[in-house]
């Protein structure tokens, strides 16, 4: 029996040595500061770019809300921080707000965080409504659409007194499709995509996609029960307020993910968690 058991020791020592040798390689081989490219890129980009979207939604709801409000909650990873910083707000300060959704997702968000949930057509003027954005230019012009909810994003963004904009500073360009490759987003009735799509490649160039579902067969459809075509453009010529209007006058498009000459002020948090404001 004694045998047995120091034999039992001895083994189950040198297991353990061996499982501590291995997560040490393993750790050393993805995380060693010898290779800071790959540390960086792996480990650190994507939490610091949390970072950047929570101080930017932070500091947009600090400044921006107010009591007695009825605020636009807008859609997004983005827009998760800003629901969870007026919460803070409407426990710690009191405060009597009514919020409005964009999407499904935000109304989803608006009644997990025990905020007043209301609708357009109960206070169809908002006073301030909050979004994301997939790509902001330097005049303030969006695209905005990547989570398919571009169309009841405009209409909340259009009937709000004041429209601020969140995102973390990869959605900084001077122009657009610098950093957003994927092209506009337009929602589109499901009967029109077809020849919606030919008209846009042959009035503005590049090319028109329908978005297809990644975890489904069939394409994207969006709230409204409407499809989504992504334009990827090539070199734009004229302004964007004309390619949207152009756009717009197709039969079949419900609306663009352009948002021309809407944002008031953008707040973008920047790698450093500081917060950079345009506007």
């Amino acid at each position: 029996m004694l045998f047995s058991n120091a034999r039992s020791a001895y083994v189950l020592g040198h297991f353990r040595s061996f499982i501590s040798a291995s997560l040490s390689r393993k750790y050393n081989r993805c995380c060693s500061w010898h290779r800071p490219h790959f540390f960086s890129r792996t480990f650190c980009k994507i939490p610091m770019a949390e970072s950047a979207k929570k101080a930017a939604a932070i500091a947009a709801v600090n400044n921006h809300v107010k009591d007695k409000q009825i605020v636009g909650i807008g859609s997004g990873s983005t827009i998760v921080y800003a629901v969870e910083r007026l919460a803070e707000r409407v426990k710690k300060e009191n405060l009597t707000l009514q919020c409005v959704p964009t999407s499904f997702q935000a109304r989803q968000l608006i009644i997990n965080n025990n905020l007043n949930l209301s609708d357009l057509e109960k206070t169809p003027c908002l006073d301030v409504a909050i979004d994301g954005a997939d790509e902001v230019d330097t005049d303030l012009n969006l695209i905005k659409g990547g989570g398919g909810c571009l169309t009841q994003e405009k209409i909340i963004a259009y009937n709000a007194e004041t429209f601020i904009v969140i995102a973390d500073y990869r959605k900084d360009s001077k122009q657009f499709g610098e950093k957003w490759k994927k092209g506009v987003p337009i929602e589109v009735i499901a009967m029109a995509y077809k020849p919606v799509m030919k008209k846009i490649e042959s009035l503005l160039g590049g090319q028109a996609v329908l978005r297809m579902a990644q975890a489904k067969a069939g394409p994207v459809v969006t709230d409204n029960g409407n499809l989504i075509v992504d334009w990827k453009f090539d070199k734009v010529s004229g302004n964007w307020q004309d390619i949207n209007q152009t756009l717009m006058m197709i039969p079949g498009v419900v609306d663009t993910g352009l948002f021309v000459k809407m944002a008031k002020k953008v707040y973008f948090g920047m790698e450093d968690g500081s917060v950079s404001e345009r506007g």
